[in-house]
């Protein structure tokens, strides 16, 4: 519910409630002047963009500098040797700031119009010394966009305290947020020093841990570019070393000390609820892709880290994919069930067979690993259940077909009754979807049912397109997932398939980095010489 307009602070309040933008930058001339731009263009409110440079070795500096000799409100500190990291530079541009306000920009990222208007709205009106809205996460150069923690700012709130919403702790981010200057200096909030990874980990817990009153919005007031094909990953998408791990390890490590310091003991629990739902999870999706010495690391030093976590720790959620995950490792010294892990990884999770139990009956993860109890499951919601359909598409010249298979999971699937099954792909490029459809599903055996279901290649276009499902069952219950990638043979091998329309379709069924089932599209010659480019690409880099 947005506020009431007549609750809103006047223009005055609005002019005397000023906001400092700090945008930092290493190397970036080519993004940089649109994040500053960006930052301009939020209007008056913004009343000093401070551009810090660290210290570049291109002519970033003399970009900026040239844009500050146009425009009074930009200022530029350049710092006089390199951090190797994002904190120190924001460190300086809170050391710079004069107005009552600040919020922090990269130079890669923009702030969408309205962004700060928005956040300086909600934080005069409620007296808030931290006030947060969306982030959304931009692929390019797709464009296509991701919201970041999207349940947090589904609506305006006020927050005496960050303990009314545990959930907090998921947004690290510190670019989505504008921050009274005053509360940041009062209670010496500051960025680690250096190059230090997942700054914003620590830094987010240390403005909870001061317990602040917060204002959330629901509009979108950060646009971060993630760009996969750089030359230079940013930090937080170059995972590919072990060190990247540790570090981030690192960061979770300090967030739960500073938070449990500061007495905020249920913030603390939820700061390690977070590390096995989301870095868990993440990780764990990826592993199959790193060598066996990187996965021998990881898996050791993430043990070493669940080795602390008490039982207080362990009871909350006790069928979420990431515990189940976590107990796995922690039961075993070395890696082990990688791809049915990364499935449970997945999101949504599926568990993929066999489904064993001890001889009592009890479920567990495997009859070598009883110790690892999967009874929670038995308990769980229907539509919160880790269910695997699998999937395979048969390419053919007239009508192709997508073959699926839904399987039990300890009794509980029959319970609910299977019925239908709802599904549609939809693109990674823009927000292009094929038609719904419906199909029922026919009971296979005592432990799968199945259903056939034509796929028009031709309704397709070029790029990637991804399988949603939506599983319906008889107890008026329904559970979104995707599809297991079923793999071997030729089920994932690229199929050449005569189209009147394009003369030819080439077609791509193949495996994502949790196991799901999409479709790589090309049409006619030009979209062959594409994919062959596209390869070329990939195996030189």
């Amino acid at each position: 519910m947005h506020p009431d307009p007549s609750d809103q602070p006047s223009d005055h309040q609005v002019e005397a409630a000023a906001v400092a933008v700090v945008v930092i930058g290493y190397n970036d001339r080519a993004h940089v002047g649109d994040a500053v731009r960006s930052a301009l263009a939020q209007g008056p409110a913004v009343t000093e963009v401070i551009a810090v440079d660290d210290c570049s070795t291109d002519d970033s500096a003399e970009l900026l500098t040239r844009l500050a000799a146009g425009e009074p409100r930009v200022r530029v500190v350049r710092r006089e040797e390199n951090s190797g990291g994002c904190g120190s530079p924001r460190n300086t541009g809170i050391d710079a700031v004069t107005a009552p306000y600040v919020m922090f920009l990269d130079s890669d990222d923009v702030l969408p119009p309205g962004a700060v208007d928005a956040l300086l709205a909600a934080a005069t009106q409620a007296g808030a010394e931290v006030t947060s809205g969306l982030c959304v996460r931009r692929e390019l150069p797709s464009g296509r966009e991701q919201p970041w923690q999207a349940s947090l700012y589904a609506a305006h709130a006020v927050l005496a305290h960050p303990s009314q919403r545990p959930r907090l702790v998921h947004d690290t981010l510190c670019v989505n947020k504008l921050y009274r200057t005053g509360f940041l200096r009062a209670h010496g909030i500051r960025f680690p020093e250096g190059r230090f990874l997942y700054e914003d980990f620590v830094f987010t817990a240390r403005v909870l841990a001061a317990g602040p009153r917060i204002a959330l919005v629901p509009d979108t007031v950060y646009v971060w570019h993630v760009r996969r094909s750089a030359e230079q990953l940013s930090l937080s998408l170059d995972r590919g070393r072990i060190a990247n791990w540790k570090a981030r390890v690192e960061a979770c490590t300090l967030a739960y000390d500073i938070l449990l310091g500061a007495g905020q003991k249920e913030l603390a629990r939820a700061a390690r609820a977070k590390f096995l739902d989301h870095e868990v999870r993440m990780y764990t999706r990826e592993l199959g892709l790193r060598d066996a010495h990187y996965q021998r690391e990881w898996w050791a030093h993430t043990r070493e880290y669940l080795a602390r976590y008490d039982a207080t720790d362990w009871e909350l959620n006790p069928a979420a994919p990431g515990r189940l995950i976590a107990q796995v490792i922690l039961a075993s010294p070395e890696p082990r069930d990688l791809p049915r892990l990364r499935e449970l990884a997945a999101r949504p999770a599926r568990l993929l067979p066999p489904h064993a139990r001890t001889p009592d009956g009890v479920p567990v993860w495997s009859t070598d690993l009883p110790q690892v109890t999967l009874a929670p499951l038995q308990t769980r919601p229907t539509g919160a259940l880790p269910l695997t359909v699998e999937a395979q598409v048969r390419p053919r010249a007239r009508t192709s077909l997508l073959c699926l298979r839904l399987h039990e999971l300890y009794g509980r699937v029959a319970e609910a009754g299977p019925r239908e099954l709802e599904l549609h792909w939809r693109s990674r490029e823009g927000d292009r979807t094929t038609a719904h459809m419906t199909t029922t599903l026919t009971a296979s055996d005592a432990d799968t049912w199945s259903a056939e279901v034509p796929v028009v290649l031709a309704a397709f276009g070029e790029g990637t397109w991804d399988l949603h499902l939506t599983l319906r069952f008889a107890d008026g219950t329904h559970r979104d997932v995707t599809a297991h990638a079923l793999a071997g043979a030729d089920r994932l091998r690229r199929h050449a398939v005569p189209s009147v329309r394009h003369g030819v379709l080439l077609v791509q069924p193949y495996a994502t980095h949790s196991g799901a089932l999409a479709l790589r599209m090309a049409t006619g010659l030009h979209g062959v010489v594409k994919v062959v480019r596209g390869r070329l690409r990939r195996l030189l880099h």
